[in-house]
């Protein structure tokens, strides 16, 4: 809980190389005792620090303010057990590529989030904007350390927190799903949308402390592992009674792609859904590539065919551009200047495509121009440059409801539990930004949905614990044809029937990992009939699939009020199935309706990433503190570390034996002092097979 505070200008949570060693600076340091007997410690020993805020909820912490000097001392102190090296967080958001007005088709429900406490958890809210006034409650900036949790509006200006604020409980020009729900905002993401661990863990802290019903997240990291600590944080605010909703990420559509902390197992996990739509395509010869306009962009509006003019990252001036669909490389220049340089230059229109695997958020910053400028992925971009002599035209095509390809996919490594929970919609989502409105894409937006309807149902139901309101609203999903569930968990998010359900369903079926060649498992399926009529609920055999046998028990009736445990068996045949992830729906119909409880289990071993989430980072005594998430275990693991761009090897900095799944953690003691960007490659031994793994690291 935060006890006292002052207003503070930076959170830095490594170490201080870059910092004069007078400047004030505030830092967030774990403890392993109460904050109280630190507190007194740092008064007797230390009379030149001042706390700044303490933590005893979800972590035992202190914010602690004084020169770099002072502040070095701590790391002395026995007390302190961990500093949080930077981990990366971002919104989940990807730029806008569809035109239609998704919020205000939301249900017609007559509960409106009244009286329930939704917190955002975000890059703050524009409370000033006139749709957001009415309820804006408050909030805290764990960024900056004060009351006013308000967007950055200067350099590194963001809108994502208001975006996300306005689909949950907008009240004005604009509605939002719970319209009447009270908004306080966390700030854990500063400028560009960027932020710690450490500051997303303290926001959760605060909004626990705030008696929030609802928490929204719409943020990540590319862990994918239950046991970050972002992940234990979320867990932890969900036992002590808040529901807490997360985006599941926008590193789609492989699978293994879900990151902390949306692969926390009690969290609602969201997915994103485009909804029935006309979307531009770019066609050369055979081959389409989906458009996806930055923000601010021009509308696609090209009837002709045009050449494609290549000018690599538009360092120079482009010449000779008139006619032509000017192609860039992401980089170096920012992209309203690339925009600025192609419409110069007499382009038709500007392309984007990314530096590295996967889409990319853009903005224009503002600038309006009359030529689109659109993104591509890296793999797109790449295929447009071996085109050169080749024209491009436009075609229209229209698109069913179906699932956004940027939207991350489970299932989660060492836990192997099925991820989303649910899906909404999360595609050109018109929304609240600072002195507007504008259209974004993400699961960003598609999580806001659900914590939206959440508080709809807080509203219906206030004496439902989180758990109970995750089962009204997985229950009340309705399954997309011919989407897997690590896709789509129980399916596209139901306002009426999550708040009125006629069924509570809880037990998604996930076997986990088989590695027998005969294995044979059962789990339990908790059903509740929350109406006043008996329940007539049977169970249908999932489709036959060579070496499964399953046995589901036969029809069932659940008294009004009551509950029933059903036990599900699967026998497995190893030598018939093929390795990887085996997954589908368990049907249950009811009296009046069809359910799809999902299962899944992973034969041998997946795709999945080995080693994930390494970071490098110098602590405050001068240590090298390492930390990374391991999905299986290693006979042995070792780390090499390179000069980046040069690649000159700077020499084996880790060697480790037998470490078990899950975090991995601790410090190096070296001399070297490494400064500038260098590139870690990890090398993990699995059952006699070598998996190496590359990953920046920034002193």
């Amino acid at each position: 809980m935060r006890r006292f505070l002052l207003v503070c200008v930076l959170i830095i949570t490594t170490g201080f190389s870059q910092a004069p060693p007078k400047d004030q600076l505030t830092i967030i340091v774990e403890l392993d005792e109460s904050p109280e007997n630190f507190i007194s410690e740092i008064e007797s020993r230390l009379p030149r620090l001042e706390v700044v805020a303490q933590y005893d909820t979800i972590f035992n912490g202190v914010a602690v303010r004084g020169s770099v000097d002072e502040l070095e001392k701590l790391a002395r102190m026995d007390a302190v057990t961990n500093q949080h090296p930077v981990k990366t967080y971002r919104t989940q958001q990807e730029p806008l590529s569809f035109s239609t007005d998704t919020i205000r088709s939301l249900g017609n429900s007559s509960y409106t989030g009244r009286g329930v406490k939704v917190g955002v958890i975000d890059t703050g809210i524009d409370y000033s904007h006139p749709d957001l006034q009415i309820n804006y409650r408050g909030g805290f900036d764990t960024v900056d350390f004060d009351n006013d949790p308000m967007e950055t509006l200067t350099e590194g200006a963001t809108v994502h927190g208001t975006h996300v604020a306005g689909v949950i409980g907008a009240n004005g020009k604009m509605r939002g799903v719970a319209p009447d729900a009270e908004i306080y905002a966390y700030r854990a993401l500063g400028p560009g949308g960027m932020g710690s661990s450490v500051q997303v863990i303290a926001a959760i802290e605060e909004a626990v402390e705030d008696g929030m019903d609802v928490i929204n997240l719409s943020l990540g990291n590319d862990v994918n592992g239950p046991d970050w600590p972002t992940s234990h944080a979320v867990d932890r605010a969900i036992e002590m009674g808040t529901t807490v909703v997360v985006a599941a990420g926008n590193s789609g559509p492989d699978d293994w792609t879900v990151g902390s902390p949306a692969t926390s197992p009690d969290a609602i996990t969201v997915g994103a859904v485009a909804l029935p739509s006309e979307m531009p395509v770019l066609e050369i010869g055979r081959r389409k590539i989906m458009l996806t306009p930055l923000l601010g962009s021009s509308k696609w509006s090209l009837t002709k065919k045009y050449p494609l003019y290549f000018v690599g990252k538009g360092e120079g001036e482009i010449e000779n551009a008139r006619g032509k669909i000017v192609v860039f490389e992401r980089g170096i220049v920012p992209f309203y200047e690339k925009a600025e340089k192609a419409y110069r230059a007499g382009a038709e229109a500007a392309i984007i495509y990314n530096n590295e695997e996967g889409g990319f958020q853009g903005s224009l910053n503002g600038m309006n121009l009359p030529i689109p400028v659109v993104a591509v992925t890296k793999k797109e971009g790449e295929w447009l440059l071996e085109q050169k002599d080749q024209w491009a035209a436009t075609v229209w095509e229209e698109l069913d409801q179906r699932m956004a390809e940027f939207s991350s996919r489970g299932p989660i490594t060492s836990s192997w539990a099925i991820k989303p929970d649910v899906v909404a919609p999360g595609v050109d989502i018109m929304s609240t930004v600072p002195g507007g409105y504008a259209p974004l894409q993400g699961t960003s937006m598609a999580a806001p949905h659900v914590a939206g309807v959440a508080a709809l149902v807080k509203e219906a139901h206030p004496d439902w614990e989180p758990k109970k309101v995750k089962q009204a609203l997985m229950s009340g999903a309705e399954v997309l044809d011919g989407v897997q569930p690590t896709e789509q968990g129980m399916g596209y998010i139901d306002i009426e029937r999550s708040i009125e359900p006629n069924l509570l369903l809880d037990g998604k079926l996930e076997f986990g990992r088989v590695q027998d060649k005969f294995f044979r498992d059962s789990k339990t399926v908790t059903i509740t009939n929350p109406t006043d009529k008996e329940v007539k609920v049977q169970m249908k055999q999932p489709g036959k699939n060579p070496g499964e046998t399953w046995s589901v028990p036969g029809t069932t009736y659940i008294s009004p009020g009551a509950t029933e445990e059903l036990q599900v068996e699967l026998q497995i045949s190893g030598s018939m199935l093929s390795d990887g992830v085996h997954e589908g729906y368990l049907v249950v119909e009811s009296s009046s309706d069809e359910y799809h409880i999902p299962y899944l289990y992973m034969k041998e071993s997946g795709t999945y990433a080995k080693v994930s989430g390494f970071e490098l980072s110098r602590t405050l005594n001068d240590q090298v503190r390492y930390r990374f998430y391991l999905s299986e275990q290693t006979q042995k693991l070792s780390v090499d570390l390179y000069r980046s761009g040069t690649m000159v090897d700077q020499g084996r900095v880790l060697e480790m034996d037998n470490n078990q799944a899950g975090m991995v953690e601790g410090t190096i003691d070296t001399r070297k002092e490494w400064k500038g960007a260098y590139v870690a490659a990890v090398t993990a031994t699995i059952d006699g097979e070598e998996f190496t793994y590359t990953f920046p690291v920034f002193f």
